[in-house]
């Protein structure tokens, strides 16, 4: 058997995990992506090991290794992206970046604040009331 066959098949299915991984918004498909991008890896390894005759099968013992990790990933970010759901409602990666991102309206002030003389200022009257909507409609 040519090694070319499997590296062709191996390099197909890897290209085909970045794809997902880039252009997909479910986490679930994402982690599915990173799971066929693991698996064009184990098949390269086995490939390669078979390739060159190695007599302690070093590539089919770390592709066991790969494996199990693989196993531990899926379990790990399944649990996390269920935990997300429950929280969220949506498991839509572009909706979960928002908890690292800062909103503006939250270094608004919910008074007014009074100007050098006492007064209110105009500008932070209209600033307040439009900072505390803000708020209400950034969180759920």
């Amino acid at each position: 058997m040519h090694l070319a066959y499997p590296a062709v098949l191996a390099v197909l299915l890897f290209c085909t995990g970045l794809y997902g991984v880039l252009a997909r918004r479910n986490a679930i498909l994402v982690l599915m992506s990173v799971e066929l991008m693991l698996n064009a890896v184990n098949l390269n390894l086995v490939a390669f090991d078979v390739w060159l005759r190695d007599t302690l099968h070093a590539g089919q013992a770390l592709t066991l290794f790969t494996i199990a990790v693989a196993a531990a990933e899926i379990g790990i970010g399944l649990a996390i992206v269920l935990a997300v759901y429950r929280n969220r409602g949506t498991s839509d990666i572009d909706r979960l970046r928002d908890t690292a991102e800062t909103d503006a309206a939250e270094t608004l002030p919910d008074e007014p604040l009074t100007g050098i003389d006492g007064n209110h200022d105009t500008a932070d009257q209209a600033a307040a009331p439009a900072g505390k909507a803000q708020k209400a409609e950034a969180t759920p």
